[in-house]
């Protein structure tokens, strides 16, 4: 067998796990096997146990993750700009969204370096796109959260298109952290000293 085949049938084993473990936790390696259009026994030749698949789709993710980084062009544009094509680019990962959101994809995380974002979001801070009275570690937890939200919802909903459901997810992240504009009866920054300083004339 040929590195090749070996490779893409170790990726298509990989593939399989992911799909089906987001949906049934305690699937089985047959089941998987079975997804991935092979014998149990090839299966135990690229993973001996249940642990060493479950490590194997921990790297995958991470690597997923990282993959998603660099196609989302984080250092282009506002940070909030950057922020919102990192999430469409999770949006896109599906299934490993469920894996990571219950932990079953281990320390997947890792992988990615949340240095680089919270970068973006201390960015997006300094050029406007992010209110910056938002920590960075609370618009991370944003992000996760929304993801979370409509990654559920679309699950619920089947009727419901991605398209609209990513529409839906970026809108709220808009205004979940992007600049804070002040309301009619609310003064903008500033007024409001100078107002009562001219009451005290």
């Amino acid at each position: 067998m040929t590195s090749g085949v070996k490779n893409r049938t170790r990726q298509a084993i990989l593939d399989a796990a992911i799909g089906l473990l987001a949906d049934n936790p305690a699937c089985s390696l047959g089941d998987i096997a079975a997804a991935a259009q092979v014998g149990r026994t090839t299966l135990h030749r690229y993973f001996a146990e249940r642990a060493d698949l479950m490590s194997a789709v921990a790297v995958e993710g991470g690597q997923r993750l990282v993959r998603a980084a660099r196609l989302a062009e984080l250092d282009r544009g506002t940070g909030g700009e950057a922020l919102l094509r990192l999430c469409r680019e999770y949006f896109d990962l599906g299934p490993l969204l469920s894996l990571i959101f219950s932990e079953q994809a281990g320390e997947c995380w890792e992988e990615q370096d949340e240095g680089s974002l919270v970068a973006v979001i201390e960015r997006g801070h300094r050029d406007g796109s992010i209110d910056p009275v938002l920590p960075s570690d609370w618009v991370l937890s944003v992000l996760w959260s929304q993801l979370y939200a409509a990654w559920a919802y679309l699950g619920e909903r089947p009727e419901s298109s991605r398209h609209h459901v990513l529409d839906l997810l970026t809108r709220t992240l808009s205004h979940s952290f992007g600049p804070r504009t002040p309301t009619a009866t609310e003064p903008v920054r500033g007024e409001a000293g100078r107002g009562e300083a001219g009451r005290d004339r």
